[in-house]
């Protein structure tokens, strides 16, 4: 409790209202200065990512993944991070890779604007394997109710913007784990892909956190939706906010090959198709944004340090047809 205390302290923002220790968490959501707010809440955890934290030894980021995981949900549905709690079990509990983990929940936390309020350290013997642990994280946002995403008025011809991505982000470690296997290399061997980078290092990169961004980019005006690319990657999660008989066509020419995606599918010998479901293959998060409003809302997701790109489109799904169609998908392993 010693070491969390401060990281905690200074993601405090508006509408905290108690310090750690107590057995609830506070928050006053009419400090925030909502007028008709809507709650949106998600819970998620970083997967098998863990495993190559705890076997690489480099527990510092892990903690961004999970917020991450959390509240690039929220935002994709108009709504700005409030608060985040946390779960971290463990067999024994090892108070300096606790404070690690915890550091780096702080650090995405403040990326993100929520507030790390509370949580769980749990310690039992017999659950975990000496030196194992396992998180889970839970975030709260507000969005205006008019303001709640995805949009109504979705229609063919609206434009796909893609933000990029720092890599695999926390979905599709088990095959990640499986091809490193079949490669003969360790997390500690250097990356054949990133020079002056290990397997570890490489692979270890945190979830990019959209939240501020998108937040600013919802500002502009003119964002219909917004999809994070999590498990089932292109091919499954722009489906899920676009309406019924409306699908996309993506061209992989449009955003730039990440290396490891490239070494990922030669080395695995992992079908294209299985590779679009896996993993983000370069873009993690899509916006959907009215054809008059690309340039307005690019320029903020641009000023707020995004690399943007435009994608794709929306348009009728064909009889028969994959919802989600990648043209050239051929240039996302020439890297």
């Amino acid at each position: 409790m010693r070491r969390i205390g401060p990281l905690a302290k200074r993601t405090v923002r508006t509408g905290v209202t108690a310090d750690l220790g107590g057995f609830g968490a506070l928050f006053d959501l009419a400090a925030t200065g909502y007028k008709d707010p809507i709650l949106v809440s998600g819970t998620d955890g970083v997967g098998t990512k863990v495993l190559l934290a705890i076997q690489s030894g480099l527990h510092d980021t892990i903690g961004i993944d999970l917020v991450a995981m959390c509240a690039n949900d929220l935002v994709v549905q108009g709504a700005e991070p409030l608060f985040f709690l946390d779960y971290f079990a463990s067999g024994h509990l090892d108070v300096d890779v606790a404070a690690r983990v915890v550091g780096g929940i702080a650090d995405g936390c403040s990326q993100a604007g929520a507030a790390l309020i509370g949580g769980e350290t749990a310690e039992m013997p017999g659950m975990y394997e000496d030196g194992h642990y396992d998180l889970a994280g839970f975030c709260v946002g507000a969005v205006e109710r008019e303001a709640v995403l995805p949009t109504s008025d979705i229609a063919e011809g609206d434009v796909i913007l893609g933000l990029a991505s720092s890599g695999v982000h926390s979905n599709g470690f088990s095959l990640v784990r499986k091809v490193v296997e079949v490669s003969g290399l360790t997390w500690a061997d250097a990356a054949p892909f990133a020079s002056g980078m290990t397997m570890g290092e490489a692979f270890i990169q945190p979830t990019r956190m959209y939240v501020k961004p998108c937040l600013a980019g919802i500002k502009a005006g003119g964002i219909k939706a917004m999809a994070h690319i999590t498990g089932g990657g292109l091919l499954e999660n722009l489906p899920r906010v676009l309406p019924k008989g409306l699908g996309a066509t993506l061209d992989a020419e449009t955003w730039p090959a990440l290396p490891m995606f490239a070494w990922l599918k030669k080395t695995g010998n992992v079908d294209g198709h299985e590779m679009l479901r896996a993993f983000n293959c370069g873009i993690g998060m899509c916006v959907v944004v009215a054809p008059r409003s690309v340039g307005a809302v690019a320029e903020a997701l641009v000023a707020a340090g995004e690399d943007v790109y435009r994608i794709g489109t929306v348009d009728a799904v064909p009889d028969n047809a994959e919802e989600i169609r990648v043209k050239n998908d051929e240039a996302l392993w020439r890297a």
